[in-house]
Formats: C-alpha cells, sequence, structure tokens
C-alpha cells in the first residue's frame, strides 16, 4: 500500500513538472528576445514569429490533441509528445537561422499540445474517486502559473550569465526525464481507452487549428502593428471565419471534436473562464511591469526578474495550500474570491506612475493579485473538469489548456488596445490594470449568478467533509 502511494506522489509530481515546463517554454525567451533578435539580425515582424511560434502550435493543436488522447490513450500521446517536445527543443537551442528557430519552436508547440490533454487523462486514471480527483487539480491549477513565474525568471538570470540557448536544456532535460519515467513507474492502467472508438473528425481539427493559430496570431501582432494593417485584421477576419465554420461543422458531424453540450455546462463554463481571466492577468502583469521597470525606470533584465521573486513565491506558497482550500470551501467561492481578490491587486497596480516606488506602489500589487489568480487557477481547474468521465478527460484537459492559452493573447491585447486610448504610455499602463480590475469583478457576479443553484450545495458538503 506505501509503495502504491509513493509511486502516486512521483507520478503526479513528474505531470506537474511537465505541465510547468510547458509553460516554462512559452515564457522563457521573453527577457533574451531582443538579444536574439540582434544575433539572427532579424526584423520586429520576424521576432515576432520567433516569440509566437510555440505558443500558436501549442494553442491551435490542444482540441486535436485532446482527442488523439481520448483515442488512442494518454500514455501513448504522453511519450510521443515527450519525444516530439524533446527534439524538437534541441534543434531550438542548436539553430542558428532564423527560418529553423521558428520551426524548432513551433514543433515544440505541438509536442506540448499532445503533453497537456494527455497528462490530464491520466490523472484522472489515477485519481478515480471525484475527491482525490478535485485536490489534485486544485494543485494542478496552479502548476502552470509556477512554471511561466520560474520561466521568466530563469530567463533573466541565464541571459546575463550564459546564453539563452542553455534555456533549451530545461524543456529537453525533462523531456528525457518524463519518458524514463512513462517507461518506468508510471502504471499501464492509464493507458485504457473508450470501449467504443469513435472518428477522429479531422475537419473540425484542422478548422480549429487554423482558425485559433490564425486569429491568435492577429491578436498577437496588434501589439506591433496597427489594427488596419493587412498583418492583423487579415490573420484576425481568417481566424473568426474559420472558427465559425467549425461550430457550424461541429453540429453536423457524428463525433465532433469538441460535442456542442460538453462547455455548456455552467460550472465548466465558470472554470474556463476564471482560467482565461487568470492566465490573462498574470501575462499582462509580467508583460506590462517588465517593460516599465526596463524602459520607464531603466532597470537591468537581471534586477527585472529579481523585481518578480516575490511573484514566484506567492505562487509557490498559494500552490502548496491550494488543495487544502478548495477541499474546504468548494471550487466555485474559490474561484470568486479569487476573482474579487485578484481585482484588488489590479486596482492598487492601477494607480502605477511615472515616479512609483517598487516597494509600496508596485509590490503589494503584484503579491494581492497573485494570491487571488492563484486561487482562481485552483478553483477554476477544479470546475473545468468536473463531472468528466475517464474517456473524456483528455478533452476536458484540451479544452482547459486551449483557455490557459489563449487568456494571455486574447486578454493582452484587448487591454493594450485600451491602454493605447490614454494620452501617455505609462497611463496607458494604469488604464489597462483598471479595466481588468472591472472585468475580474463582472466576471465574479456572472461565475455566481451562474452556478449559485447548482454549486452552493456540493460546496456545502466538500466544508461539511473537512470538518
Amino acid at each position: 500500500m506505501q509503495t502504491i502511494k509513493r509511486n502516486l506522489k512521483k507520478a503526479f509530481a513528474l505531470l506537474a513538472l511537465i505541465q510547468a515546463t510547458l509553460i516554462f517554454t512559452i515564457v522563457m525567451i521573453g527577457i533574451p528576445l531582443p538579444e536574439i533578435g540582434v544575433e539572427f539580425g532579424i526584423n520586429e515582424a520576424d521576432l515576432l514569429l520567433v516569440s509566437t511560434a510555440y505558443g500558436l502550435s501549442f494553442s491551435g493543436l490542444l482540441l486535436f490533441g485532446g482527442r488523439l488522447t481520448d483515442r488512442f490513450g494518454g500514455r501513448t500521446l504522453l511519450t510521443i509528445g515527450l519525444c516530439l517536445f524533446g527534439l524538437a527543443s534541441v534543434g531550438a537551442a542548436l539553430s542558428f537561422h532564423f527560418s529553423a528557430m521558428v520551426l524548432m519552436r513551433f514543433l515544440q508547440g505541438a509536442g506540448a499540445a499532445m503533453i497537456a490533454p494527455a497528462a490530464v487523462a491520466i490523472l484522472r486514471h489515477l485519481y478515480p474517486e471525484p475527491e482525490d480527483f478535485m485536490r489534485a487539480m486544485a494543485t494542478w491549477g496552479g502548476v502552470s502559473v509556477l512554471g511561466g513565474g520560474v520561466g521568466f525568471l530563469a530567463s533573466g538570470v541565464v541571459t546575463i550569465w550564459i546564453s539563452w540557448r542553455w534555456m533549451f536544456a530545461v524543456p529537453v532535460g525533462v523531456a528525457l526525464m518524463g519518458l524514463i519515467a512513462v517507461a518506468g513507474f508510471l502504471p499501464k492502467a492509464v493507458q485504457s481507452r473508450p470501449p467504443v472508438q469513435s472518428g477522429l473528425d479531422l475537419i473540425g481539427a484542422v478548422l480549429a487549428t487554423l482558425g485559433i493559430t490564425l486569429g491568435s496570431y492577429g491578436l498577437i501582432a496588434s501589439g506591433e502593428f496597427s489594427w488596419s494593417s493587412p498583418g492583423v485584421y487579415g490573420p484576425l477576419l481568417s481566424g473568426v471565419a474559420l472558427l465559425s465554420l467549425f461550430f457550424v461543422v461541429e453540429r453536423q458531424v457524428t463525433s465532433p471534436l469538441l460535442p456542442p453540450g460538453f462547455v455548456r455546462e455552467p460550472s465548466r463554463i465558470v472554470g474556463l473562464m476564471g482560467i482565461l481571466l487568470a492566465s490573462a492577468s498574470m501575462g499582462l502583469v509580467t508583460f506590462l511591469l517588465s517593460l516599465f521597470l526596463q524602459i520607464q525606470q531603466h532597470w537591468t533584465p537581471l534586477e527585472t526578474a529579481g523585481a518578480f521573486v516575490p511573484y514566484t513565491f506567492t505562487l509557490l506558497l498559494m500552490n502548496r495550500a491550494a488543495s487544502g482550500i478548495v477541499s474546504r470551501f468548494g471550487p466555485l467561492k474559490v474561484t470568486c474570491f479569487g476573482l474579487l481578490i485578484g481585482a484588488a491587486g489590479l486596482a492598487w497596480l492601477a494607480g502605477i506612475h511615472s515616479q512609483v516606488e517598487y516597494l509600496s506602489g508596485l509590490l503589494p500589487g503584484i503579491v494581492i493579485l497573485t494570491t487571488g489568480t492563484s486561487m482562481m487557477f485552483a478553483g477554476a481547474a477544479v470546475l473545468s473538469t468536473m463531472h468528466v468521465s475517464p474517456h473524456q478527460a483528455g478533452l476536458a484537459g484540451g479544452v482547459m489548456n486551449t483557455s490557459m492559452e489563449l487568456g494571455p493573447t486574447l486578454g493582452l491585447a484587448s487591454l493594450m488596445a485600451v491602454a493605447a486610448l490614454a494620452p501617455d504610455v505609462v497611463r496607458g499602463y494604469s488604464l489597462a490594470f483598471g479595466t481588468a480590475a472591472g472585468v475580474y469583478l463582472v466576471a465574479a457576479g456572472l461565475a455566481w449568478f451562474l452556478t449559485r443553484d447548482k454549486l452552493q450545495q456540493t460546496d456545502t458538503v466538500a466544508a461539511e467533509k473537512v470538518q
């Protein structure tokens, strides 16, 4: 019995490390991006491709990765994904040309799109009891953002002291570790498949992948170019058209990639909304504050990375407490309180100005916001995977991770458009933070309204079990 528990803990720790590494790999080239541009001799548009290639393929292929997981099993998809992710990471580290770097980053994202839903499917089999799975997902919710925080810090340190190429040693090492563990102690039971094999809906997969990828690229490009630029509205309109066609097709096929009723459940709507907003706000705070500290305050990359140490430390503490908090109060209350606390942190950061002091003007807002978003990730991860049968666990993981990936893209593009309305850059930052705080408050009210009758009983039962 003790051996089984130890293997279960090791399996969870391994999967959590892998999930954190997937997000780590997104942000790890953020700070060294200017240096990469100089080394490759590329312009702003090309640099945008280097920055976004991983995230575009990751978010675009997640739904299909989830479907493949449910069709062929979590263990198989995890193994294939780790191989592709690891090999592409080696290729990225050794790339000495812009096009090779973009291709390797794109392949990294494709591997990650297999790994993420496969990991959730494996967790669903490792924790067959609903209460155990809830605790696991509460911790899982904070793992991703913790990986992003560590990646942001590490990129500053490695860029200054060694070389940005060494950042790719982390995904390579984790991929190797994962492959060894899959062959070693990961239970073979996690390979179970549904009794009836359905089609793969390749048309839906193509439409969803292209729609999400093109739409996301258009939103990302809006941060570098005007909305009237063909490089912005072209991909954006094409993405919207393809996604609209995708939802039409899904109503016609017998085995849809995304069953229309899957995301209609109120708890899942709130969970996906919470994950999207939490990831959007964390992307906003790291992006805007890193720009503010380096450009407006003239901090070095290493000093800027150091400014986010409290951010990462808060994530770590909250992640350790997440399971107990969700078990005690229930996922709905935790998500709603997280939205309210996060709104307070964003409102604090809205007071930013050109002469603001880090310790008194920025640090409290960072810590408050991080506390709130950690609660949101914990509660929302449970809500988005509640009542999911084992044969749809891959789909649930794909949808949840798609929401997490789209959050920074959609949220950052929207809020930066709001920031552009201000008369100067710093006032724009303030307006963006203030707007995000308002969105959080509206979302908290909407979340409670949608699920108050259905989930209040669930929250009460969870609290009684702890007592």
